[in-house]
């Protein structure tokens, strides 16, 4: 299928589903989408390896919220403090990281971003365990009303295809070429005369700032904003999303999304619904066993299909295009046949 036609599918299918399925949930997951293509961009396109991406996603929620409920800024005011905040603690994190390689990288980002935890459960601002609370939505430019469901559910929509497009255009773009020769072999991509450390220090500013982008935009829809989006275990859970989708793909993150999302929410409703068919009461536990579920899926997703879905349904695709015959050779084919 062509590509531009599949994009023109998915747009059509984004713009019907408030219409079928709870608008917020759907906005949940187009956060989460967009919180796991920025980290892909970084580990699939240019192979870092951060456990510390909760760090931007948590810090630019709670900075948004807390410019939004406190100081009363307007709601695209408060996504950009967002964004800006998480770029700057990307700049400083990655200026910090960056020179390391491999598992001293990854280390070296999730102390940091752990530090950051700490610092958001006793600041003053963030409501320490109780989170920050009653985020208002306001209205977008001053005449949108934001508090209806369908209206914010256009506006995050629009706000996570801008990021995808522009996730896009980056890898598509020379820089984004040079990240790949980066992440294939970075010793030939110096020898070629390419400040290596400069472009992983902006691919890691530019993953940083649009996460921080997808959880300021959570922060609004739900309205509040909680230490577990700091914790360290967010930054396994987008992970978990990328490596599901598929890492390196560009649809790859946004179907590990729904597919982590959907679990963690429905996974309730599944078990209830299991025990009723079945009237075996076990099945209602399954809800309170989310972690076993995912960690079971990602034990799956390592082992039967390394490229996540969307990764071996490319691989597939390929595999049928090159067992196909050529056009000349079905011809030739089909004349001997008869």
């Amino acid at each position: 299928m062509n590509k531009k036609v599949g994009y023109a599918i998915a747009l059509a299918a984004a713009l019907a589903a408030p219409f079928v399925i709870y608008p917020v949930f759907l906005m949940k997951v187009l956060c989460f989408a967009l919180f796991a293509c920025a980290f892909n961009l970084l580990i699939g396109f240019t192979g870092l390896l951060s456990f510390g991406h909760a760090a931007f996603f948590g810090g630019a929620g709670y900075v948004a919220g807390y410019a939004i409920k406190s100081i009363g800024l307007p709601f695209e005011i408060g996504l950009v403090a967002g964004v800006a905040t998480a770029a700057l603690i990307g700049l400083v994190m990655g200026m910090l990281a960056i020179r390391r390689q491999g598992i001293y990288f990854t280390m070296i980002t999730l102390a940091l971003a752990q530090m950051l935890f700490f610092v958001c459960l006793q600041a003053p601002f963030t409501g320490g365990e109780d989170g920050l609370q009653g985020v208002p939505r306001g209205k977008l430019l001053g005449m949108m009303d934001l508090s209806n469901d369908m209206s914010l559910y256009y506006v995050v929509l629009a706000i996570a295809i801008a990021g995808f497009a522009l996730i896009v255009r980056t890898v598509h773009s020379p820089f984004g070429q040079v990240l790949k020769a980066v992440k294939e072999n970075e010793p030939r991509a110096i020898s070629l005369g390419y400040d290596v450390d400069k472009y992983k220090l902006l691919a890691f500013v530019l993953s940083a700032a649009l996460s921080g982008l997808a959880g300021a935009t959570k922060t609004v829809v739900l309205g509040f904003e909680t230490l577990t989006d700091v914790h360290w275990t967010m930054s396994g859970l987008v992970v978990l999303m990328t490596l599901v989708g598929g890492l390196g793909t560009l649809a790859g993150p946004i179907v590990g999304a729904i597919v982590i999302i959907a679990l963690e929410n429905k996974l309730g409703d599944l078990g209830e619904w299991l025990a009723t068919l079945t009237s075996i009461d076990w099945f209602r536990s399954i809800g309170e066993s989310v972690t076993i579920v995912t960690g079971f899926i990602f034990i799956v997703c390592v082992l039967a299909f390394r490229r996540g879905i969307v990764g071996e349904l490319v691989e597939l695709s390929k595999k049928k295009s090159k067992s196909a015959p050529a056009p000349v050779t079905a011809a030739v084919i089909k004349t001997m046949e008869g």
